[in-house]
């Protein structure tokens, strides 16, 4: 999180409390605020679908509390009414009526013709794992990691096509929204991320990797990436918070299921 910038949003709020600007100012300022914490105020770039999302909650919200008390609305709506209705307005709202299609205008002919940038430092796509990673207080050492329940796929079938149905489960109440119903990395989310998930039905991708390269992937997510593995602008959350160990290794076994691959072995040295 960029400390400084959300320390500027509340300062910049707490300062305007002082000036007791009019309720339509003071929305506005919320709305600016929370854009300006969402897109600056974090050091891994939210996607520009979940700031969309928020922002339109945070529209929502803003909308409700103007409209919950006919003195707030009022705060609203008679500026609004004066500046389209009365004279004196009538430049500044031709201005206004031109400057708003124009600003897009601009922004559309600078995408369309802007040259493509590229990246400030090599970006690897499969980094390098850690030695091991603690989840849940439990230390995984991911050179000799194993899924402990691939065993189960030749000891008891029975009980290893359960974990694979809880992983397929899993799978598609969290995952599918980036990775797609086909595992190809073209989910309904994609569109506000740079870069966009791997396919894995490319058999260059999960087939070469090891299980536990997945569960450091999965359970540390964008912000467990190694600085080679940038651009920071991954949405792949730290699912450690939100899932159990068994529950990501299950969803392993279900994405080498689906994409009928099997997972690279531990390499022994000799």
């Amino acid at each position: 999180m960029n400390v400084l910038v959300i320390l500027a949003v509340v300062a910049a709020l707490i300062g305007l409390r002082f000036v007791k600007p009019g309720m339509l100012v003071w929305l506005a300022a919320w709305w600016v605020g929370c854009y300006v914490a969402l897109r600056y105020g974090f050091s891994t770039p939210v996607p520009v679908s979940v700031i969309k999302l928020y922002m339109g909650i945070v529209t929502l919200s803003l909308t409700a509390y103007a409209l919950a008390d006919s003195e707030r609305w009022a705060q609203v709506r008679d500026p609004l009414t004066a500046f389209m209705t009365e004279r004196r307005y009538q430049a500044w709202l031709v201005v206004v009526a031109l400057l708003i299609p124009a600003l897009f205008a601009v922004r559309i002919y600078a995408q369309m013709t802007s040259d493509p940038q590229a990246p400030s430092f090599a970006r690897t796509v499969h980094p390098a794992p850690p030695d091991s990673i603690t989840v849940h207080d439990t230390e995984y050492p991911l050179g000799t990691q194993d899924n402990p329940y691939r065993h189960l796929e030749n000891d008891d079938p029975e009980a290893f096509a359960g974990r694979v149905v809880n992983g397929r489960q899993i799978y598609y109440e969290n995952c599918f929204y980036c990775h797609g119903d086909l595992m190809a990395g073209d989910g309904m989310f994609i569109h506000g991320l740079n870069p966009i998930p791997t396919s894995f039905q490319d058999p260059g991708t999960i087939p070469m990797l090891r299980e536990a390269f997945l569960f450091w992937r999965i359970a540390k997510g964008a912000p467990g990436l190694p600085e080679e593995g940038g651009p920071w602008q991954s949405a792949m959350p730290a699912w450690e918070q939100f899932l159990t160990e068994e529950e990501m290794w299950n969803v392993i076994l279900f994405l080498y299921e689906f994409t009928d691959s099997k997972p690279r072995a531990v390499e022994e040295l000799h």
